[in-house]
């Protein structure tokens, strides 16, 4: 029988082992999840406990137009219920707590401002419009500030649309107008932050493991300390087939064979690669030194072959691609009493709050409670990040990345402008866990046409690439949903089954859609 080698284990192979099994027939014990780290999961990766505090690095947004995830994780059972599907319990979930925010901004001396108004001059909405429809052929190497004069940057649409999805002004051009029209819906509510879903606990425990523990029902082997380091092409031919996979773990090197049958899935470059958590006592620091089998495989494979894309155009620049995030874990339930009290919000209700004027451009998020299996009752999670990093704080007056988790904290509670008191009581009951990320925003990075390997290259019989940095037309990266759909086409591509992935929503089809997303341009 034929085998199927995946290599790393973020969303996107664990999502292609799935479609294998479910779509294809294929047996869980002919599939292969070769794995670094000694962790599942790739950048979900939420862990901790309630003594020493909780951490991860990131949190995902999820909403219903997440076509391909919906399909995947409806055939999912629950962790925490396995009569229903991980789909049908992150639907409760955001029933159960839907988000409406009555702070979405908040100015520098605390106070909340109009987050409705816009703030558009009419330059700003022919700028706007005028990119939605450019065609992406003419944004190659552009960044998003070729495209928008000054006083874009200071509305509050870009505002709420940047902290929302992670975007800073020296990203691609490309990228934003795609997001611009992927979530043209998200419009006219981008201010209160209508239909976005949280799943029922931590995207960890709620989406990687039920999946692992579906796949490993059925035999799918895991192999973890492993790191691919090469692979071995077949020559005399145009064709691309993988011949071997060569590898490093405990034992040394070795080289699994490839027969013309079998399939690799590469996950080509990584987001969260060389990341670094710090503490309440030590800021965590920024790692350059590109050690990831992800990035360096990627570097390896490309060289001589250009339709193996150019990772350089998203790895090469750390200045530009990284942030910090920031886990904290409460033992008092004061926090929460005086940010409903700010918000207007109960916990897990409110969305995402940003301080506009801060330096750090911090953005912070109050999670439903418990946010962790084990969670005790008396101890509440919430998340938050900064995307400059590289900028002195308004109350610490140092960059975020030299900063340690104590002063991160110190830094978010002087924004929010509680009384002395209160803000130290806050400090005494919490654990502050920052993490510095590399390359967090990397595929956002400025680009051109075949910058991204296609998802399976032209001439390939059994090499597929899966995860951000492989290109598939109209969707967008940093979310699940580019994982999910990377993996349906790289299956049901390699094993020629009649079948394609869910079509992407497209809003600008939506009369609907049109006529509200114009009157937010106007308001």
């Amino acid at each position: 029988m034929a085998t199927h080698t995946f290599v790393g284990s973020g969303i996107a192979s664990l999502a292609g082992a799935v479609i294998l099994i479910r779509d294809a027939a294929v047996e869980g014990k002919d599939i292969t999840i070769l794995e670094e780290s000694h962790q599942t999961g790739g950048a979900f990766d939420a862990h901790g406990d309630a003594e020493n505090g909780y951490f991860m690095s990131g949190s995902r947004m999820f909403e219903a137009k997440y076509l391909c995830t919906f399909d995947l994780l409806d055939s999912i059972p629950s962790a925490t219920d396995p009569t229903m599907s991980v789909t049908q319990e992150t639907n409760r979930a955001a029933a159960k707590w839907p988000w409406d925010a009555k702070a979405r901004l908040v100015s520098r001396d605390g106070s909340i401002p109009d987050a409705h108004t816009m703030g558009f001059t009419e330059r700003d909405r022919i700028d706007l419009t005028k990119l939605i429809a450019e065609p992406e052929s003419l944004l190659d190497d552009k960044r998003i500030t070729d495209c928008f004069e000054r006083h874009f940057f200071e509305t509050n649409f870009w505002m709420e649309w940047c902290t929302l999805f992670a975007f800073e002004s020296w990203h691609s051009a490309i990228e934003f107008r795609r997001y611009l029209r992927r979530f043209v819906h998200h419009f006219s509510t981008i201010d209160v932050q209508h239909d976005i879903y949280r799943t029922v606990y931590n995207q960890y425990d709620g989406i990687i493991v039920p999946i692992v523990t579906w796949l490993k029902a059925r035999g799918v082997q895991f192999r973890y300390g492993v790191r691919v380091e090469d692979l071995g092409f077949a020559s005399g031919s145009d064709a691309i087939t993988v011949t071997s996979i060569t590898t490093r773990g405990a034992d040394g090197t070795a080289i699994i064979p490839v027969a013309p049958d079998d399939r690799v899935f590469v996950t080509n470059g990584s987001m969260t690669a060389d990341k670094v958590f710090g503490s309440m006592t030590k800021a965590p620091g920024l790692n350059p030194s590109n050690h990831s089998g992800a990035w360096n495989l990627w570097e390896k494979l490309a060289q001589g072959r250009p339709a193996f894309g150019n990772p350089a155009a998203f790895n090469g620049n750390l200045a530009e691609s990284s942030w910090i995030s920031y886990t904290v874990t409460v033992k008092d339930p004061l926090f929460l009493q005086l940010m409903e009290r700010f918000s207007g919000s109960a916990a897990g209700t409110g969305g995402l709050i940003t301080f506009k004027d801060s330096s750090w451009l911090i953005t912070i998020s109050i999670y439903h409670q418990p946010f962790f299996p084990n969670q005790p009752e008396s101890v509440a999670v919430w998340w938050g990040y900064g995307l400059f990093h590289d900028r002195p704080g308004d109350f610490v007056k140092k960059p975020m990345v030299e900063c340690t988790g104590a002063e991160i904290l110190e830094e978010v509670l002087g924004h929010l402008n509680f009384v002395a008191a209160d803000q130290a009581a806050v400090v005494a009951a919490s654990i502050c866990i920052p993490c510095a990320m590399p390359y967090i925003t990397s595929q956002f990075m400025m680009r051109k046409l075949g910058d991204r390997p296609k998802v399976v290259p032209d001439g390939s019989t059994n090499l597929a690439f899966l995860g951000q940095y492989a290109e598939q037309p109209d969707d967008v990266v940093f979310t699940v949903e580019y994982s999910v759909r990377c993996a349906m086409t790289a299956v049901y591509t390699l094993l020629k089954i009649d079948k394609t992935p869910p079509p992407v929503y497209k809003g600008l089809h939506s009369p609907k859609v049109i006529v509200d997303a114009i009157r937010t341009l106007h308001r």
